[in-house]
């Protein structure tokens, strides 16, 4: 009986052990494809991964399936993977359909809020500003400040609509909210314009305590689309 739950408890760790395999190597992939360390386009070759990732091609082919089920890669029937190419045209319909997600999710958000959210939100915001403040400083800017901006942003920004009480609409709004970060890491990286991101996050900050809904959609409607349209003028390059 001993030896049985010995060898059952063996197996049991070396299922552990796999699976932490699997989301290590895929943890590491997706940030790397979202940072664009792989580019969008790139031949993923199981020979340049497993030299690069140190670890088997069954482990990376678990966690490739993963990232085509996120749309991070896509899979060619016979050619293996690729990390999903991005556009100007991709980018403005994923725009549109994170508004669609997005400010139904604020609007919930704000009606059902209670002090408890009112109070994450101020903590949320309180430490995106720290990092807004370090990034209006340091230039040039490190992988590292933008990696802890995207977090922070991140934070904020699932912290507005956390009091929906639809768990589908928050499932969708991830989705398409970490779809959008290659794109916001591409504008926030060139820098191309002027723009004040922290006072447009203080304004929705402030609509969203006051609880005036439409103004709190609108600014997060306009917040969004700022993005694109700073890529829209200055990246012709990806139309």
């Amino acid at each position: 009986m001993e030896k049985n739950a010995a060898e059952v408890a063996g197996r049991q760790a070396k299922v552990v052990g796999a699976r932490s395999l699997v989301e290590a190597a895929y943890e590491t992939l997706r940030q790397d494809i979202l940072t664009g360390a792989l580019p969008p386009g790139l031949k993923l070759r199981f020979e340049m991964l497993r030299e690069r990732y140190g670890v088997g091609a069954s482990t990376l082919r678990e966690a490739l399936t993963r990232l085509v089920g996120e749309a991070l890669v896509t899979s060619e029937e016979q050619r293996g993977f690729r990390v999903a190419e991005i556009s100007l045209d991709d980018f403005a319909d994923l725009t549109a359909s994170r508004k669609l997600v997005e400010i139904e999710a604020l609007r919930q958000s704000i009606i059902f809020g209670d002090d408890a959210w009112e109070g994450a939100l101020v903590g949320a915001y309180h430490r995106l500003s720290k990092v807004e403040e370090k990034l209006a400083e340091e230039k040039p800017e490190t992988s590292e400040l933008r990696d802890e901006f995207e977090a922070r942003n991140r934070d904020f920004h699932f912290t507005l609509i956390a009091a929906c009480p639809s768990r589908w609409v928050k499932h969708m709004h991830g989705i398409l909210f970490q779809q959008s970060e290659r794109y916001r890491r591409i504008s926030l990286a060139a820098r191309f314009e002027p723009r004040d991101v922290h006072a447009e996050h203080k304004a929705i900050l402030d609509a969203a305590l006051a609880r005036d809904v439409d103004l709190a959609c609108r600014l997060e409607a306009e917040h969004i689309d700022k993005t694109l349209a700073l890529l829209s003028r200055n990246l012709p390059a990806l139309a």
